[in-house]
């Protein structure tokens, strides 16, 4: 069985967001940032600005999963450093890299300006590899070493537990080992943020073709079928899940390209909803995906 294999814990918010005085300056900022970005907070209790951007400001710090740290300092408490600092009014905000400050800004600002300026400075120490890792499992798991490429999702997902992309990898590594009720488990965990990204949606029409091919009937007496009677709907529908059903996608695909032309309307607009079913299970730039789209708009707007 194919599993997570031993995933490291995301950090606490302990670990990620502390109080920071001039004693520990040096250590929780100069120093930690030689590893991961800081963003240090100036405040003070008094601050109304400050009680609204410190906790968008923790909060977005929390959702980048340990790409960037956060220090609170308290310029009442901690004269000192904000006289060095040349902290002019608050709340100031400095994003610290390498033991340098690289980037900030001052007054409060919108969530969605927070979160840019957050996943700015998380940029700034890159993906710690984790890119070249994921092509390597996408290569294994096509070359059909679907364990190795198990192996390495999870590892991936112990350094980054909400990335799309090896989550949806580690669910079709448990559908090339024919695991599918582990793939269906893991795609009912999915982690909230990533659960509507576009790769989670490609695993769960993968998931759903696999279970629509358990039931397919047979081809030969379905075309002959279709031959027969041309505007028997359901059995053109019926043919293109079992074309799919057995690997023949272009063919599925022109089957329900062709129901469409005839009623795009048939049972509430099932053809296009396969198709889309279809078009998200295969990578983008896939030449059927990519086939099929520009037939299904000219005929959706012919």
């Amino acid at each position: 069985m194919l599993g997570l294999g031993d995933n490291k814990p995301a950090a606490a918010a302990g670990d990620l967001i502390k109080d920071v005085t001039e004693a520990n300056f040096m250590a929780e900022i100069v120093e930690a940032s030689q590893e991961v970005p800081v963003i240090v907070d100036f405040w003070a209790p008094w601050c109304g600005p400050c009680k609204t951007l410190g906790p968008a400001l923790e909060a977005a710090v929390q959702a980048a999963g340990g790409k960037v740290r956060m220090a609170k300092v308290n310029v009442d408490e901690n004269q000192m450093i904000a006289g060095q600092m040349r902290i002019q009014s608050i709340p100031t905000v400095y994003a610290f890299w390498q033991g340098q400050p690289v980037d900030g800004f001052q007054g409060a600002l919108p969530q969605s300006e927070i979160k840019a300026f957050v996943d700015k400075v998380a940029a700034l120490a890159g993906d710690g590899g984790l890119g070249a890792a994921l092509d390597a499992a996408d290569e294994m798991l096509a070359q059909g070493a679907a364990a190795d490429a198990a192996e390495t999702y999870a590892a991936i997902l112990g350094e980054e537990p909400a990335n799309a992309r090896a989550y949806a990898g580690l669910i079709r590594a448990h559908l090339a080992a024919g695991n599918q009720d582990q793939a269906e488990q893991l795609l009912a965990a999915a982690p909230a943020d990533i659960a509507g990204s576009a790769e989670i949606e490609g695993v769960r029409a993968q998931i759903d073709l696999a279970k629509q091919a358990e039931s397919a009937g047979p081809v030969t007496d379905l075309l002959a079928k279709v031959l027969e009677e041309p505007d028997n709907h359901q059995a053109r529908y019926d043919l293109a899940l079992a074309l799919h059903a057995s690997g023949k996608v272009e063919a599925a695909v022109e089957e329900l390209l062709e129901l469409f032309k005839r009623d795009r309307e048939w049972n509430d607009g099932a053809a296009k909803e396969q198709l889309f079913k279809i078009f998200d299970a295969l990578k983008p730039n896939d030449p059927v995906v990519l086939k099929g789209r520009r037939k299904l708009s000219s005929l959706m707007f012919a």
